[in-house]
């Protein structure tokens, strides 16, 4: 059922065909209006906002006429002289209805209630889109929010592209039973704030896998995913692109979580004690993946586990289907890479004063040294599938010889003895 919500007022007029503009008072203004509408949610840290509570608690008498106001969104609108009465329709009636842009104002107006300061005198222009489409009120979310820059993630979130992504997730975890913790826009109640817990990051893991666009065996220009840029807009091609990769999103998250294992066992057990050998590995910090269920005792740069998780690339066809079952080989390679490659990078860095941090994903060395440890160890390991199976045809081939000489001797008897 959709919801009220009662704004008291000095004044309105109708602005436009289906658009209201009031002057209201900010101390009854309702605080738990809805976000469906905004692109972000409000970040009590951030510098808007504290202009917006210094301004409301400084001089409230003269709010109105320092802010632009707030933006909101609703079904229905009845009026009377001294008040408004909204019906908002919730995201799971189809409704886009609540702030379309206000939101650290209206998380200004609660915070100073809390601290009681007196806001009687204070009041704010509202402006009310009634009716409004879902793709609508997007608009006019992207348009409004420029106080303060908002991200391309939560621009390509808000006109819907991280739609067919969300629904993937969403099947996964049911089907896998465990739990994503994804943002997809800038300061996303709920989800944590390590980066690699940012969707742009789950993209970064499939892109590393795409045998297709990044492969040094062929002509094209770009032989790595070293240095890649998340697009700000999902095309349909691209989505394409992604949809395809999507099934390989559950290993390149297994990769990437063996591998901050392996860390959290060498620094658990360093060869010194209290000294870490590895670098851009801070000790001092925790980190939590997506679908991890407890944190790491450090921290790592975001894109540690991508030049590993690309060089899982040469295991697949064109088709993105492993050549050689995945669980059959994974974890060995993976220790491999660790112990003969990985592992020693990270030390010689540390020794030589350095940090990995971004630079690991320029580092086109690095990656063409595990890209070409992937190819070796999938030539050695085809290699004796095929020595395997020669050596049981040459079995068969042998029994069946053995079988056949010994009815001929049978026979050869049975003739001699008639």
């Amino acid at each position: 059922m959709p919801k009220t919500w009662n704004i008291k007022i000095d004044n309105y007029f109708l602005a436009f065909p289906n658009c209201i503009i009031a002057t209201a008072h900010v101390d009854s203004f309702p605080i738990d209006l809805p976000l469906e509408p905004n692109i972000r949610e409000p970040n009590r840290k951030s510098a808007t906002y504290r202009q917006i509570f210094d301004s409301l608690t400084t001089q409230p008498e003269k709010f109105f006429s320092r802010h632009s106001g707030i933006v909101l969104s609703a079904n229905i609108v009845k009026s009377s002289k001294t008040s408004l009465e909204l019906e908002v329709k919730e995201a799971s009636e189809g409704g886009s209805d609540g702030i379309i842009n206000g939101a650290h104002t209206v998380l200004a107006f609660e915070q100073a209630k809390n601290y009681k300061y007196d806001l009687t005198q204070a009041r704010v222009k509202v402006t009310i889109h009634i009716g409004l489409t879902e793709e609508s009120a997007k608009d006019i979310a992207l348009a409004s929010n420029t106080t303060t820059p908002v991200d391309s993630r939560s621009k390509v979130n808000a006109r819907g592209d991280y739609k067919f992504i969300k629904q993937y997730l969403a099947q996964l975890e049911q089907k896998e039973n465990r739990k994503f913790r994804i943002a997809y826009y800038q300061n996303q109640s709920g989800a944590p704030r390590n980066a690699q817990c940012n969707v742009t990051h789950l993209l970064k893991l499939l892109y590393c896998l795409d045998r297709n666009k990044y492969n040094p065996d062929g002509n094209k220009r770009v032989k790595h995913p070293a240095g890649m840029s998340i697009p700000s807009h999902i095309t349909d091609t691209e989505r394409e692109r992604l949809t395809a990769l999507l099934p390989l999103l559950s290993q390149a998250l297994w990769i990437e979580q063996r591998l901050y294992e392996i860390i959290q066992e060498h620094i658990s057990n360093p060869r010194r004690k209290g000294v870490n050998d590895l670098a851009s590995i801070d000790i001092r910090k925790t980190t939590l993946l997506p679908d991890s269920k407890y944190s790491f005792g450090f921290g790592a740069p975001t894109d540690l586990a991508l030049p590993i998780i690309a060089s899982y690339r040469v295991f697949l066809d064109q088709d993105y289907k492993w050549i050689i079952p995945f669980d059959q080989f994974a974890e060995d390679f993976l220790q491999q890479l660790w112990t003969n490659s990985f592992r020693k990078y990270l030390v010689s860095e540390k020794t030589a004063g350095n940090t990995v941090g971004t630079k690991i994903s320029r580092n086109q060395e690095i990656w063409e040294s595990l890209y070409i440890s992937a190819q070796s160890y999938l030539n050695q390991h085809l290699m004796q599938m095929v020595n395997s199976s020669k050596e049981e045809e040459s079995k068969v081939t042998q029994g069946g010889s053995k079988r056949g000489k010994g009815k001929r001797d049978e026979l050869n008897a049975t003739t001699v003895s008639k």
